[in-house]
Parts: structure tokens; sequence; C-alpha cells
């Protein structure tokens, strides 16, 4: 009896005859015996093929990278093989013979690999991303659904800005000048005065012209907001959630983490109470001689990393001139480009740091903090760290004045541990409806354009808030990659809207 079966099944199959489906990996040949590389989207399986089966061996032999093929045979268990275990072919279909597949196994640039997104994801790298990033998405659910929360699909086509008028997308609808959503939030205020405790979660865009290695033009983002409630309950509420995701991951993903060069155990480490400082605290950290010392240390390391890749660089390329044996080559070629982007990495390491001194030696109160700001408070923390009580100039116009001081706004953002930066951003909301409306003039919004968001203040105001976690960033901070573009199936940015 023959059974359909998918690689991450395999272990409960072993010593049975089953059918896999994929795509083909890799092929090598050697001594009469055939081994095939097959992935389903489960994982990645060895298959051998004997040349004693004739008809399937020579099928086999005109394979190309990402054909399509189905494998019958028995599964063993095998320490050497990927995954453990194997499959010892028995007959083979071919479904499709790719053409010459343009993703080769050696390495590739990043526009290059961009360009091909539809064809990159296929990679094992970018399958491990997609699915902790479709865990972290189940984990948010799971979470809300078990804490009685609605979940609430707000609209993506709205009449005006939910954060500022300068990052809008402006859409034309019918003859109407409309925008890409900003947030779902205002929506979401008026279903909690409905239902008490919801969260929606979707695409999300900010027209930013910003290059960095955190910014994306859209991207996903998971709101939850609860009636009732102060800053102290957001933050808890925020708290909770991450915890949970991360230990989701982690205890589903522990292979996967290390595959992508990402230690599971400091993953471990981040547990509740995290630290939690005022901006105020924040501009002291900024100014502090002790960062100025972190920032010159770090520097000095960058160079001195930068010397030892340049030494190792000219070791291969002398390797690789003495060397004739293709798979040797490939090897070699393939850790000098990856020396040349650790190089780039390095070099722009050299050339922004001595910026980042400066600008958090020249900080001001009353400015949003930057990303170079959140990297270095960040890495003052072991764990993820809670900064509130921004400068109200420096936030949205929703946002609580303080009580303690009229200067700030009742918020938090969630600043990720190594430096990357900003994860969640959440608020107490005003719910005074004269304080909101003079909030908004003040922010240059008429509020004839938020009459029905008023509404929310004129029938039965309560305390509430919420927070915004951006799916990407969280991912990005996980999995710890070096720019947000992986963490999502196709990235948008400034210069790239295809495929």
């Amino acid at each position: 009896m023959v059974c359909d079966c998918r690689i991450a099944e395999l272990k409960h199959h072993v010593g049975e005859r089953v059918r896999l489906e994929g795509w083909l990996v890799r092929l090598r040949q050697g001594g009469g015996v055939a081994f095939l590389q097959v992935r389903d989207g489960s994982g990645v399986c060895q298959c051998v093929l004997e040349s004693n089966k004739e008809e399937a061996f020579e099928a086999a032999s005109g394979l190309t990278q990402e054909s399509a093929l189905a494998v019958t045979g028995d599964v063993r268990a095998d320490e050497r093989a990927p995954g453990g275990y194997e499959i010892a072919v028995s007959a083979l279909d071919v479904v499709h013979v790719a053409q010459e597949y343009p993703i080769t196994p050696k390495s590739h640039g990043v526009e290059f690999l961009m360009s091909h997104r539809h064809l990159w994801l296929r990679s094992q790298r970018q399958a491990t991303l997609l699915k902790i990033r479709h865990t972290i998405i189940q984990s948010c659910r799971a979470f809300f659904d078990e804490r009685g929360f609605v979940l609430i699909d707000t609209p993506v086509l709205v009449p005006g800005a939910g954060e500022d008028t300068q990052t809008l997308f402006p859409v034309n609808y019918f003859d109407r000048d409309v925008y890409l959503a900003q947030t779902g939030q205002l929506y979401l205020e008026s279903a909690c005065m409905a239902l008490g405790k919801v969260y929606c979660l979707g695409p999300t865009f900010r027209a930013e012209k910003s290059k960095t290695r955190r910014h994306l033009t859209e991207f996903w983002m998971l709101e939850p907001e609860i009636a009732y409630a102060d800053l102290d309950d957001v933050v808890q509420l925020a708290e909770d959630m991450i915890c949970r995701i991360v230990g989701d991951v982690v205890r589903r993903h522990e292979d996967d983490l290390r595959s992508l060069g990402r230690d599971p155990d400091a993953l471990r480490l981040v547990q509740a109470p995290f630290a939690r400082i005022t901006y105020s605290e924040a501009v002291e950290i900024l100014h502090s001689d002790e960062t100025q010392e972190k920032l010159a240390m770090e520097l000095a390391e960058a160079r001195d990393q930068l010397t030892l890749l340049e030494a190792e660089q000219k070791q291969k390329a002398g390797e690789l001139e003495q060397t004739s044996k293709p798979w040797k080559r490939e090897k070699i070629t393939n850790r000098l480009h990856e020396i040349s982007d650790e190089q780039e990495e390095l070099k722009r390491q050299i050339r922004n740091i001595p910026q980042h001194m400066e600008l958090a030696r020249q900080f001001e109160w009353g400015k949003d903090l930057g990303g170079s700001d959140e990297t270095i408070i960040s890495r003052h923390f072991e764990g993820p760290v809670f900064v509130t009580d921004y400068p109200i100039e420096a936030k949205a116009f929703y946002m609580k004045r303080s009580d303690d001081d009229p200067r700030c706004v009742r918020n938090v953002d969630l600043l990720a541990p190594q430096g990357y930066g900003e994860v969640i951003g959440g608020s107490q909301r005003e719910d005074n409806l004269d304080v909101l409306v003079e909030q908004m003039r003040a922010k240059g919004l008429d509020p004839n354009d938020y009459d029905w968001y008023l509404d929310l203040r004129r029938y039965g105001s309560v305390p509430h808030g919420g927070f915004g976690l951006g799916v990407e960033r969280a991912l990005t901070w996980i999995c710890g990659l070096k720019h947000v573009r992986e963490a999502i199936p196709f990235p948008r940015t400034m210069g790239r809207i295809e495929p």
C-alpha cells in the first residue's frame, strides 16, 4: 500500500512505502546512484535512486533544478540525510521539466533576488521566514481570541489621515480624493465602544520617502483596542502579547531559527517584566558619556572586523586560483560573496556610527526618536524596553495629554533589543472632546473631516487605548534579519513595486 505523504510527515512512515510530490532542488549522480534533493513546502528530503531502476534513473538524468516530480519509495531513517530521513526510490514520475532556472545555488545580488522574488520564495531560507511569519500571526490571533477580543476588518480606503498628512497615499475614488489607510485605529475605536475589546489585522500604507532597513511603504499591522483602559493596561497587554509570540516561535521553530543564524536562547531571555523608561530618561541616555563610549567601541570593533575580512578575502581569492574542482570553487565563490556582503555592512556601520554619535550628543528634547536613537537606547537593555510619555508635538493628535506633564502624551513605544528599534507603538486615547478638537487643529487637521470620529467623544466617551504591532518589524527582530524586506512575501519600498 502506498500513501501520499509530505516531507514533514516522513518520521511517521519509516519502513512504509509513500508517494511524495514536489520540486527538484539539486541532482547529484555517481557510482550508479542518483541523489535527488526534493522539496515540497514542508521540508527538504533526499531521495536515493539506484541505476537498476532503469526507467526512473533515465528520467531523473534529464531533470533540471525546480523540475516538478513525484517519487514513490520506502522511507528509512538516516542521520546523514536532511531532516534525518530519506526515500529509497522505486518509481519516479516527471510532472514538468523546468527551463533553466535563474536562481542557482551560487550567490546572487540582492537586487537580482528581489527582482525574482516570486521565485526566491522557493529557497529554504525564504520559505522558513514565511512559516515563522505565519506562526507570529497565528499566535497573535490565538492570544486575542483567548482573551475575548473580536476581530474587526477596517477599511483600506479612508477619507483622511490616521497619523499625519505627510505620509498619505492619495487614490482617485470616483472623482474624489481619498487615501490608503495608515492605520485601522480610528475605526477600531468605534468598534471598541460597541464590543469592548477588538482588534484588526491588515495592510497599512505610509508614503515615507525612506530607504532605511526598517521601512516599507506597505506593511501589515495588528492593532488591538480596549475600552475602560489606561496606559498601564495598554502596556500590560503589549507585554503579554510579545511574550506569547516569542514563546510560540521558539517552541515551534527552534531548528528553523538556528538555520537562519538566530540563537533561540537569546529569545528565551524575552521574559516579563520588560524595562520601562520615560522619553525624558531616554534623552538622558542619548546625552550620556556611556553612550559615546559604547558607540566608540562599536566603531573600533567594526574597523577590526573589516580588517579581518579583508585578510580572509585575500586568502580565499588565492585558494580560488589554485583549485579546479567545481564543488570547491563554488564553495569558495559563495564565501567570497558572503565576505563582500559583510564588508558592505561594516562599511555602512563605519560611515554611520560617527553620525549617530553626533546625533545623540545634539538630540533636543521635543523631537521624535529616530532609528539611530532607538538603536542606541535599546542597546542599554538586555530585553525589550517600553518608552513612555513622549512630547505632544512629536506624536499623533489622538493621544491623551498627560495630567502630570501637559507637554507630554500618554503613549508608549516598545523597542526591541539588539538595536532592532520600535516594534510596537500605542497610547491611551484622548477621550475629552474639547481637548481632542484642540489637538486636531494644532496638527493642522480640520475637525469637520473627523466629525464621525468626534461622535465617539459625544456619546458615552470612556478611557480607552490600544497599540499597533508591525508584523514585519516583529519578524525582522525575532529572526535576526538585516533588512525588513525579507519579512514580507512581496515587499513594497520607494524603489520597488515589482513583482
